[in-house]
């Protein structure tokens, strides 16, 4: 994907996380049944709630690619996702347990209430010192959770799409696609599906 710096990613999540709060100005805080967490602000999105614990996920994707390839692997994982800057962001560490060897990531992710969207980052554990990927953008409609930026994929310009769906107490769904042509048509990927351990 495009990249951005690690630093200007991390510090626009803060940032605009942040001048919510402030502007917002708001006393009100409420906390969190896991005292472990700061205290969240009364104001934060609850969109990402059902993420929130501990997930045994299991791992379908495409070994190419844009490449007309039909070949999957499959392989387990584990997901951890937290709140943080008190609601309007969330973090997750996930364990993806590849065939070719098992590595460490995390998902970033940040509200803005200014225009109802958030902005997810992923950064992976291999290559710790590589600027963020450009992030995803969107948000939920009807149950079900919309992410896409355009991107560049081996050389060519890409709409990358996430999809979050059949969520529910103790299950939930991810998607990855990617459109060639502006979204007339995608490729789904890469699927994730999470069921929780606590």
């Amino acid at each position: 994907m495009k990249t951005q710096g690690i630093a200007a990613g991390l510090l626009i999540l803060g940032l605009g996380v942040a001048s919510a709060a402030f502007a917002a100005n708001e006393p009100n805080q409420t906390m969190t049944k896991d005292q472990s967490m700061l205290p969240l602000l009364a104001t934060a999105p609850h969109d990402f709630d059902f993420l929130i614990g501990h997930w045994r996920v299991h791992h379908r994707r495409l070994k190419q690619r844009l490449a007309d390839n039909h070949e999957w692997e499959e392989f387990a994982g584990e997901s951890l996702t937290q709140k943080t800057m008190g609601g309007f962001g969330t973090i997750d560490d996930n364990i993806l347990e590849l065939p070719s060897g098992t590595y460490r990531a995390a998902g970033l992710r940040g509200y803005d209430p200014k225009t109802g969207k958030w902005s997810i980052w992923w950064l992976d554990g291999r290559t710790p010192e590589a600027p963020l990927e450009t992030p995803v953008r969107g948000g939920f409609k009807d149950g079900v959770g919309t992410f896409d930026a355009e991107d560049i994929q081996n050389g060519k310009q890409v709409i990358v799409r996430f999809t979050w769906s059949r969520i529910t107490p103790t299950t939930c769904h991810w998607e990855q696609a990617f459109s060639p042509d502006g979204g007339k048509t995608w490729e789904m990927n890469w699927e994730m599906d999470f069921e929780r351990i606590r």
